[in-house]
């Protein structure tokens, strides 16, 4: 589209959640996947491809898994070694040493198998997401209008972000520590099998127990996690609405109000924080508790063992490495598993953007620009609405070349959708839309697009130099066009004035230049694409008085041959259109010129005679 691009602001939803996430990842409030089957399945689909590097990643993981299974085996030889040495009263080193050369391979080559895996894992995770955001930035573009009315944009880059990063998280770390927690939780358990049966049975004795005291405190901190959750949410909300508005908190004093409420608020989720953290808290302790517990029961049965010759100290000592190598996965497994379905719902979020219903396709017929600044507009029997609800019903009107149509209306009229559907954000559901006796459906939406300038009373200026801004409008055109342009727009002296001139930068917001000054540089860019049709939504009226009136005569110049399309909301500023629409209910309800609308004394009679008795306008008819 040339000229100022659909200037929406972007806002962002602050983010729910945060820090003050359960320790160790033992409880965690996340939302689950609806469906976590089917998308699980997609999930595989979009790693098929690197299908064959996972299975040798998993290969390596089960080797890595048998070796760290083999280490306390190695080390209980040894003592055992070197006790029957010892009580025989004579040290034998040669199979210790043999058995630490064992050792040291084993960890030799556990770490190079470590960095292979992590090395790959971490490709295929970034690999992954990188197609993942593609798809999903080349999909927004397919998007109608209708998509992003409906969502904030903060809910949508949070898809693109944080659901995305979760899913690479969860591949990278969690997926390889649940495979060798598994492998490892077999490995010790067929260990301590082999070892001794009774002392097995003696320590998964105590694994009920850890369960249900987990899962008792487990439900008792999710209630404060939930509120802690819910809390910080209110909090993030509060803190970016009073310093986005932190202007009018100043003009109206509202301070000591603003920071009782934060102070509320802070206090809230203090308790709530600290109540969730210390319950939580109280887990590892507890287990710790019963796994000691765990300990010195194996401990005494092994002693006894030990000294009936059943068992060799190097086994008891071999055992109690397993113990520990068995229940830490076990309780490993339950965190990562919650990672996992939080990564599932993540791509659930992703799939359902990606399942979104597109904007129909372009028509492979290109209707080619016609030169000429004059363009004629039609709309015959147009309806439209949204959802069930139609706001336009059989509409009709025509633009004749040249003219300056006004739209008019109260708030809701439908005076912006009209726009959106000349320029096919959104698609007429019955009648016809045409461009020069085409219907615009036949064209290509960039074709169309190109055809319009937009100035609207909302600016949108990019992270960029000033001219980078006026240059958005048209491709590869040089400094004189951009300078042209904006001495057209009465914007060159104010711009000479900045520290670098064309080449300063705007920040994020652009709050280093006035809100005027964004309002000519807008101008300035729709004056350099050079449109054929015109779309000017009160483009005046965030200038000074004496700005208005060069920008005015600016404009007058730029809309002179050109079709214009002017949404108006002060009346005295389209006395001199061609055409004006009074829009009610999403029907015309008067159409005519200024004089010839309030000669009829109807709605356009009231709405102007309303503002004047405001004051909002001249006397002047």
């Amino acid at each position: 589209m040339s000229g100022s691009a659909q200037q929406h602001g972007r806002t962002f939803a602050p983010r729910q959640g945060g820090a003050g996430g359960p320790a160790h990842g033992l409880v965690t409030s996340f939302e689950k996947a609806k469906h976590p089957g089917e998308t699980l399945k997609r999930l595989l689909k979009v790693l098929h491809e690197y299908r064959l590097s996972i299975i040798v990643l998993a290969a390596i993981m089960i080797v890595i898994s048998l070796l760290n299974t083999a280490v306390p085996w190695l080390i209980g030889k040894s003592i055992s070694v070197m006790y029957e040495s010892m009580k025989a009263g004579k040290m034998n080193y040669v199979p210790v040493r043999k058995i630490c050369a064992i050792l040291t391979g084993c960890f030799l080559i556990n770490s190079v198998l470590n960095f292979i895996v992590q090395k790959n894992m971490a490709l295929i995770a970034q690999k992954s997401v990188l197609r993942m955001r593609r798809d999903m930035d080349e999909k927004l573009t397919r998007l109608p209008l209708s998509f992003f009315d409906g969502r904030t944009h903060g809910e949508i880059m949070s898809r693109l972000t944080n659901d995305v990063d979760n899913i690479s998280n969860a591949l990278h770390q969690s997926l390889p520590r649940l495979i060798t927690s598994l492998i490892g939780i077999f490995g010790a358990a067929v260990m301590m099998l082999v070892i001794s049966p009774l002392l097995t049975i003696i320590t998964i004795l105590t694994l009920p127990m850890s369960f249900m005291l987990t899962m008792a405190i487990a439900k008792k901190s999710q209630q404060f996690y939930k509120k802690q959750q819910r809390y910080l949410g209110e909090l993030n909300g509060h803190i970016e609405e009073m310093f986005s508005g932190h202007t009018v908190v100043k003009l109206f004093g509202y301070e000591n109000k603003s920071i009782a409420h934060f102070s509320a608020l802070n206090n809230e989720l203090y308790m709530t924080g600290w109540k969730s953290q210390f319950i939580t808290g109280i887990i590892f302790p507890s287990l710790g508790f019963i796994s000691n517990l765990g300990y010195v029961a194996v401990c005494v049965a092994g002693g006894v063992m030990v000294a009936r010759r059943a068992l060799g100290i190097g086994d008891i000592q071999a055992f109690l490495q397993y113990i520990r190598m068995f229940t830490q996965p076990v309780m490993e497994s339950a965190s990562i598993i919650n990672i996992l379905q939080s990564a599932i719902a993540s791509a659930e979020r992703i799939f359902e953007l990606e399942d979104e219903a597109e904007q129909c396709g372009d028509t492979a017929t290109e209707i080619p620009p016609n030169e000429n600044h004059t363009a004629a507009v039609a709309f015959h029997n147009v309806t439209f609405g949204y959802g069930e609800k139609a706001l336009f019903k059989n509409l009709s009107f025509a633009a004749q070349p040249g003219q300056t149509v006004a739209i008019v209306g109260p708030t809701g009229a439908g005076k912006t959708t009209l726009v959106n559907l000349l320029m096919r954000f959104y698609e007429i559901s019955q009648g016809s839309l045409a461009l020069e006796g085409t219907d615009i459906r036949n064209m290509r939406r960039g074709t169309l697009r190109r055809n319009f300038g937009m100035v609207l009373q909302e600016t949108w200026l990019f992270r960029g130099t000033v001219r980078d801004n006026i240059a958005y409008a048209k491709e590869n055109c040089s400094l004189d066009e951009v300078i042209t342009a904006a001495k057209a727009a009465h914007a060159h002296h104010f711009i000479c004035l900045l520290s670098d001139g064309y080449d300063t930068m705007l920040n994020d917001e652009a709050s280093n230049i006035s809100q005027g000054e964004k309002q000519l540089l807008t101008i300035a860019r729709a004056i350099l694409a050079n449109p054929r049709l015109l779309i000017l939504d009160e483009a005046t009226s965030s200038v000074d008085t004496r700005t208005e009136l060069l920008v005015q005569h600016a404009m007058r110049e730029l809309m002179r041959g050109r079709t214009c399309f002017v949404i108006a909301h002060r009346l005295s500023t389209i006395r001199d259109a061609d055409l004006i629409l009074v829009i009610n209910n999403g029907a015309i309800i008067e159409q005519g010129t200024h004089k010839s609308l309030l000669s009829e004394k109807g709605f356009y009679s009231e709405l102007y005679q309303a503002q004047f008795s405001d004051g909002t306008d001249s006397v002047s008819t």
